[in-house]
């Protein structure tokens, strides 16, 4: 689970911690640069599982973003963070691989901001989702075709940092994602 004062990794551009600081203050105003990580699960087929961000998300609520993403806390390792995180917010294990590391900064209106180093994962999960209502709206299996689509169509209902990385996802990383989940979903 995250909560507003969970201490989090403050990070420089290398990736480097720099200091610590709560969830929530790390959100405010432009945001100060912390570790986060992004997955993304495939079944066997072809689809991507989406989660519908919790209407009390103070960033993004209600939009749809990837599988799960989150931050490790301070003296959490950020692989065992993102396990740890499928579990607690659906409900799911599976076995994941590291792609990219990426700096984004988006602002929420007047509420605040994410400004993250961001570590994309990606894994192969066939398992029923049982979702946690505190931290997801709802859930959906997407081929990826069609998520695509749906970004090119109505990109104001999916969060920022998930259009950025589907984006790596479907140019950069295409054979990545083909060979950890052992079926071919970009051609």
């Amino acid at each position: 689970m995250s909560f507003d004062d969970d201490i989090l990794i403050l990070v420089n551009e290398q990736d480097d911690a720099v200091g610590y600081l709560s969830k929530d203050a790390a959100h405010d105003g432009d945001g100060v640069l912390h570790r986060a990580f992004s997955v993304f699960l495939f079944n066997e087929r072809g689809e991507v599982l989406l989660q519908q961000r919790a209407e009390q998300k103070r960033l993004w609520p209600g939009f749809w973003s990837n599988s799960c993403c989150s931050h490790p806390k301070k003296g959490e390792e950020i692989t065992t963070a993102a396990h740890c995180r499928i579990q607690q917010e659906l409900g799911v294990k599976a076995d994941l691989q590291y792609l990219y590391k990426f700096v984004y900064q988006a602002r929420f209106h007047d509420l605040g901001s994410e400004h993250e180093l961001c570590w994309v994962y990606i894994g192969k999960c066939d398992q029923p989702v049982a979702p946690n209502a505190l931290e997801v709206a709802d859930h959906r299996w997407l081929a990826v075709d069609k998520l695509s689509a749906e970004i090119e169509s109505s990109p104001d209902r999916f969060t920022p940092w998930m259009k950025q990385e589907w984006h790596q996802l479907t140019t950069r990383y295409r054979a990545d994602c083909n060979s950890v989940c052992g079926v071919e979903f970009f051609g």
